[in-house]
Parts: C-alpha cells; structure tokens; sequence
C-alpha cells in the first residue's frame, strides 16, 4: 500500500503539521520540527508534543510515515571545526526532538566537503556524525537524502550512500531516502520503464531496497545529469508522467512515506488524487 503526502508546514507549533497535511488527504507527511534555516530553537513544548501526538492518533497519522527533515544548515561533513560542531549539536537536537514526537524517522542531506577535503574523508565525517548522534539517542532511524550533487554535496552517487552506510555501527538505525528529482539530475535517468528498473537494479545492488525508508517525489526543472537541485510540480518537468506511474506501481515503494516536494502547494491534493489514480 502507499503512503502518499506532501511536506506540510508546522507554522504556529508541530501541532499544526498533522492538520495541515488531512486537509489535502494525505497518509503521510514530513515537516520541520524546528525553524530550518536557524541554528537554535525553542525547546517543544509539552502542550505541543501533546498536542501533535493527539493529532496523528486521531487523524490516523502513523509514525512509519511521518518524514521530518532536519535544518538546511547542519553540514555532517564539514571540514571546519566550528561548522562540524554546531551541525552535530543541532543533528542531536532534532534527533531528539523527533524522540519526544514519537517519530522513528529523521531525514537528511549528508553534507559537503567545501573543496577543503576528498569526498572520502568527508564521508567517513559523515559517517562519524551519525555514529556519534545514535549513540546518544534511541529509536529514531537516520534516513540519508540522495542529493542531485550541486556544488560539493555528496550523496549524488548510490555510491556514496553505501560507503556512508557501511560504517555506520547501527545498522537498524540508518535508512536512505530517494528524491525522484535528485535521482535524475544526479544522472540516474528513470523516465522509462528500462531505465527505472535499470536505476532501481543499480540502486539493489550497491544499497539495497532494505535500506529505503522513505522517498521524495518530485519533478525536475534541471536536465538529466545536470547536477541542479530544482524541483517541479509532477508531470510538468524533465521526468513527465510515466516515472510517477513506475514508482506508484512498484512494491518496492509500499509501506513507507512517500512525500512531494513539488513547488505550487496550491495543487499538492490534485498531485496525490493522480498519484494515488496510478496505483489502481
């Protein structure tokens, strides 16, 4: 079955998200459990983390599909000592905060290494950072967002997604999100039905589906391989219709959040009706 949803905005408190994401008849959702673009936060209150557990029970909102994605500014791989200690505070904080909502589930870019380091040395960072944050927090699985790769980003590569995996102590708190867009613009092309299941063999072979937690479902504006993280509303980009029809139909994509992105949030219910229309 499919879990369909949008990343819906928790303006006014958490407690909104699950609102928000009913009134576009959604059964998943992601949201920020904090400002994303500042490096401190308020603590939750418990009136809100009440309030938002009330709200996903009564609204049937399971927490196998809630996605919250961390903050734009934590760098996991960040080669300066400033930059990496304030990234792995905050990681643990929003790790934290997810562990007060009762979510099992926390998404993130993996970082960039600023043209200071290798992409391995960044990597093994990365891979730290994480080691570092589960061993200080319970419960809560660290879900790596493929990136589409623009400027020093990693995770573009399947590949990098497995190194960052392999050393990773925990392996049942580590999980993968695959962003549609960011597939494509990283160059993996999945607009027809050879090439998505010549990606999704790639994706099995050097990861493996076990690893899926999540996925980000978006068209592109950017061009195959162009390594431009611009999103699209579906069907109106690079990828077109039958990509979502692939995924809509594949089983490998049940039983997890699957959350769009697209950029016109006026037409997020007419997204997930047609995406949903697919699966029939």
């Amino acid at each position: 079955m499919k879990f369909l949803g949008s990343h819906v905005s928790s303006s006014g408190g958490v407690e909104n998200a699950p609102l928000n994401a009913k009134k576009i008849g959604a059964k998943a959702f992601a949201l920020f459990t904090k400002n994303q673009r500042q490096w401190n936060a308020k603590p939750l209150t418990e009136k809100s983390i009440e309030e938002f557990k009330k709200s996903c029970v009564q609204l049937n909102f399971s927490p196998d599909y809630i996605l919250p994605h961390d903050s734009y500014l934590i760098n996991l791989g960040n080669p300066e000592e400033e930059g990496l200690f304030k990234s792995r505070e905050s990681f643990l904080d929003e790790m934290k905060r997810c562990e007060q909502l009762g979510l099992k589930l926390l998404n993130f870019h993996p970082g960039n290494h600023k043209k200071l380091i290798s992409e391995e040395e960044c990597m093994d960072i990365i891979a730290e950072s994480i080691n570092i944050t589960l061993s200080k927090t319970s419960g809560v699985c660290a879900v790596i967002e493929n990136t589409a790769g623009q400027g020093t980003s990693l995770g573009y590569k399947f590949e990098h997604l497995a190194y960052i995996i392999e050393k990773v102590e925990d392996k049942n708190r580590i999980g993968v999100c695959l962003d549609t867009c960011h597939t494509f613009a990283s160059g993996y092309d999945i607009r027809t039905e050879d090439t998505y299941n010549k990606t999704m063999d790639s994706f099995e072979k050097i990861v493996g589906f076990k690893y899926l937690k999540g996925a980000h479902i978006n068209d592109s504006k950017s061009k195959l391989g162009s390594r431009v993280d611009r999103h699209n509303s579906i069907g109106k980009g690079e990828l077109g219709i039958d990509t979502f029809k692939f995924i809509m139909k594949d089983p490998r994509f049940d039983n997890i959040p699957l959350i769009l992105e697209t950029i016109d949030d006026s037409i997020w219910a007419d997204e997930i009706r047609l995406l949903y229309s697919f699966a029939e």
